[in-house]
């Protein structure tokens, strides 16, 4: 049997395109809803995912939209086969495949390749595994990528009201996937934009915002740069962390962080630490001893053990102080709106109605580890984020909704 890079070739020699590069591509995400009973399990799904992400051994820009789904999820319309059939795929910055089937089932058109490869991916609660398929792919209206791998899941857990993934992560986090080419990368949507010059800079520019309602189309992508008018002011960079095994992933370095003000500050990360940025994950995960001090900082707040997030009393609410991250030299604060779950949301995740929760929690681990922290959906919805392999770093950049009034 060839194996899943000689067919690739293959296919690739035997494929005429003509593809004009724009300056840049961005599209709209979509915040998508799940059933309460997942969003009730979302914290210890969280905890899990970083479990598993802690064991890993080994033309122009075009901006797209991305919904918020339920709150906790943003996802992408991506279109698979001529004709397309199109999937609402979770952004996952933290995985690299992309696969289809988990509601919508994979259509096969006059575009689909079967490559003879087995495709089996854990993302540390859910999984899937399946058949692996070349494929043309549309990401936008002209944007669209020819033989790109995409899985066709037949079994999967964990992947309720989506119809997949489409893996935005660095490309070795592909390796071991496939069987039987164990050792065989697949390269990304991001990998193959920018070889068939749809793309001229492989860059991914990300803008989330606080959902306004359970379905908010508030999001979008931007595929090959940044767009300007989803920021304000610079975008602070940081290179892409060398500890392991932060590294492998979007791992950064967070030089402090703080909680509270300037003349009254408790100290939560003490020295520089490495740690992840990671759309597939909801809320902020601080190492056990980090999110100790923290919570210690927030009179009478306690983890509700039923479900695995932080409550806060009502007395406790008004005074919140900002959680401070220094990144790259400059200084990003969650303030109070950032750090709260606004109760009327909370029938939405499952929760009790008279409670207040938090959206930062425990990892599950000790710092030390090389992978300390997982700054998350709720951190972007604050901040533009810019995912940039060709110089191997993160952004982050001020947006129009960095600071809000707390409403409970």
């Amino acid at each position: 049997m060839k194996s899943f890079s000689a067919l690739l070739s293959a296919v690739l020699l035997a494929t005429v395109t003509s593809i004009s590069a724009s300056s840049f591509f961005s599209m709209p995400l979509t915040k998508l809803a799940s059933p309460n009973s997942y969003l009730a399990g979302l914290p210890d799904a969280d905890r899990s995912r970083a479990a598993f992400l802690k064991s890993f051994a080994s033309g122009g820009p075009t901006t797209v939209p991305a919904s918020n789904l339920a709150y906790v999820q943003y996802t992408t319309s991506v279109g698979v086969g001529s004709p397309p059939t199109y999937y609402n795929l979770v952004v996952d910055t933290g995985s690299s495949n992309t696969f289809v089937g988990t509601g919508i089932k994979y259509v096969q058109t006059s575009t689909s390749i079967f490559t003879g490869e087995d495709v089996n991916v854990t993302y540390g609660s859910g999984y899937f595994s399946g058949l692996e398929y070349l494929d043309q792919v549309t990401l936008a209206p002209g944007f669209v990528i020819t033989n790109q791998s995409i899985g066709d899941a037949l079994s999967y857990a964990d992947f309720e009201g989506v119809d997949g993934i489409v893996g935005v992560g660095p490309v070795i986090l592909t390796e071991g996937t496939l069987s039987p080419s164990t050792s065989e990368l697949i390269p990304t949507v991001m990998n193959n934009a920018l070889s068939q010059g749809l793309i001229t800079e492989e860059i991914l520019g990300v803008s989330f915002a606080p959902a306004t309602s359970y379905n908010d189309t508030n999001g979008a992508l931007t595929y090959g740069g940044i767009d300007s008018s989803l920021y304000t002011g610079e975008i602070t960079y940081t290179p892409v962390t060398a500890t392991y095994p932060a590294g492998y992933y979007w791992g950064i370095n967070v030089t402090d962080a703080t909680y509270g003000l300037a003349n009254d500050k408790t100290t939560v990360i003490p020295t520089s630490t490495a740690g992840i940025v990671d759309t597939g994950t909801t809320l902020v995960l601080l190492a056990d001893d980090f999110f100790e001090s923290y919570l210690a900082a927030i009179p009478g707040a306690k983890i509700d053990q039923s479900t695995g997030l932080m409550t806060v009393p009502e007395t406790s609410v008004s005074k919140i102080q900002p959680l401070n991250f220094t990144v790259g030299g400059t200084v990003f604060s969650l303030d109070a709106a950032a750090q709260l779950i606004p109760i009327d949301q909370n029938t939405a995740w499952g929760l009790p109605t008279n409670k207040q929760y938090g959206i930062v929690s425990y990892l599950g681990t000790n710092s030390g580890e090389g992978l300390d922290f997982i700054i998350g959906q709720k951190f972007m919805e604050k901040y533009y984020a810019v995912f940039d392999t060709d110089s191997q770093r993160v952004g982050f950049a001020y947006t129009e909704h960095t600071f809000t009034t707390y409403t409970p």
